[in-house]
Formats: C-alpha cells, sequence, structure tokens
C-alpha cells in the first residue's frame, strides 16, 4: 500500500467564536456522487479488514509485537526514496493520470481526501479512515505479502523484479496516479530484500514472510504518520 501527502482541498471556516460554521456552497455533481460512492466502498472496506483483523487477534499481535526498531529505521530512508521519485515521475503527463484523481480525489482513496468541501465531514472521513486503516493494516499487508513475496527465495532476480514492478503498479488500480505507482516499486524491492532476509535466517516461508510482513508494516506506518501529520497541520493552519 502507498498514500501521497496532500492538502484537503478548499474548506473554509466562516464567522467567529462560537458560531463558527463550516459551510460549502457549491451546487452536487456527477463527480461528487461518484466520489461519495468510493469513499462509501472504500469506507465498508476499511471498517471489515479493521473488524477482520480484531477479530484474529492472535495473529495481528503476532505481526505487531515483533516489531522492532530496526523496521522502522530502515523504513524511513525507503520511504523518502519513493517520495522523491513519485514527486518527479507525476510530473510526467502520463504518468500524473490516476482514476481517482480524475474524478476529484487526492492521493490513495484510502484516505479519503478529496478536492472538494464538504465541511466538517471532509476533515471526519480521513481521520477515521486512517484510524480503520491502522487497526486493520497488519493482515493487510500480510495478505500482501503472501501474494507478492511468497517464494521469492525459489525465483530469479529477474523474476522478483518483475513481481516488485506488478506490486507497484498494483496500486494504480486503487486509484493513485501512475507514476506513484511505479514508485512504490522500489517498496517492493525494498521488501523483497526483506523476505529474502528472512529466508536467509530461518530456511522458512513462514519466517520470511513474517518478516517481510513486519517490514511492511512498519514502512507503512512511516507513511501514515507523516500523511497524518501533514493533515494535522493543514487544518491547525486552517491552510485547508
Amino acid at each position: 500500500m502507498a498514500i501521497r501527502l496532500v492538502g484537503m482541498g478548499r474548506l473554509r471556516l466562516t464567522g467567529a467564536g462560537p458560531g463558527r460554521a463550516w459551510r460549502r456552497l457549491s451546487p452536487v455533481t456527477i463527480l461528487d456522487l461518484l466520489t461519495v460512492a468510493v469513499l462509501a466502498v472504500v469506507g465498508v472496506r476499511l471498517f471489515e479488514a479493521a473488524r477482520t483483523s480484531v477479530g484474529a487477534r492472535r495473529k495481528t499481535l503476532g505481526v505487531v509485537q515483533g516489531l522492532r526498531s530496526q523496521h522502522f529505521v530502515r523504513a524511513v530512508p525507503i520511504v523518502a526514496v519513493i517520495v522523491s521519485t513519485a514527486f518527479l515521475l507525476i510530473k510526467l503527463p502520463v504518468l500524473s493520470w490516476g482514476w481517482w484523481t480524475m474524478i476529484g480525489g487526492e492521493g490513495n482513496p484510502v484516505v479519503g481526501v478529496t478536492d472538494r468541501d464538504y465541511g466538517i465531514v471532509s476533515i471526519v472521513i480521513p481521520l477515521f479512515f486512517i484510524g480503520l486503516l491502522i487497526v486493520g493494516m497488519p493482515l493487510l499487508v500480510a495478505r500482501e505479502e503472501w501474494v507478492f513475496r511468497r517464494g521469492a527465495e525459489g525465483r530469479g532476480t529477474a523474476t522478483n523484479v518483475w513481481r516488485s514492478l506488478v506490486f507497484g503498479l498494483a496500486h494504480a488500480v486503487v486509484g493513485i496516479p501512475i507514476g506513484a505507482a511505479l514508485a512504490l516499486s522500489i517498496g517492493g524491492l525494498y521488501l523483497t530484500w526483506c523476505y529474502l532476509e528472512g529466508w536467509k535466517e530461518t530456511r522458512s516461508q513462514v519466517g520470511a514472510l513474517m518478516e517481510s510482513t513486519r517490514a511492511h508494516l512498519a514502512y507503512n506506518l512511516t507513511i501514515v504518520t507523516l500523511v497524518l501529520a501533514s493533515l494535522l497541520a493543514l487544518y491547525a493552519t486552517g491552510n485547508t
């Protein structure tokens, strides 16, 4: 999974004192309806992921309790490289396209940010979505590792590089710009390395998958922390 750092659109705080109110005067459009429909689907899926994660507490805790500082320390430079690469790639015309941005969204729909002003809802939805995402994330990344990294020890370098590229581009299906999805292939290569290191240490797919899953979780939590800090800073300064 990957999330771009973005603003909230054109929220405006009007009035003064206790009577302040958020308001939106633009009429509803087809794009508004599409955006709401996407957010509804994403919200349901995030809720289901969070509920599953809570229901499978033993498996979830098995991933979380194995997190170490090294997972986060290694994730920081990887995230920095990915963000820098994505920033450059999305400046190119074709690579800046993403279906979510085409209908008025910003970044990744799992964060629930759009360029429209829905009043207080524009604040509540992203924070609520991020909360659900954090709860459901351990099992979400475990599933991705099972799909993309499992068996890497038996594949050649070229195949593993190709699967890392597919891992990145799969995020374009979710709606992020193609350039950002390509940049996430760097994350795929990093996680493949983590898997192979886990394989060398444990000589088992279970152990290798657990290592790459924890690395993936730390990597995603690093990105989410940056996004959350960015959004809160925008809210606090009123630049939304």
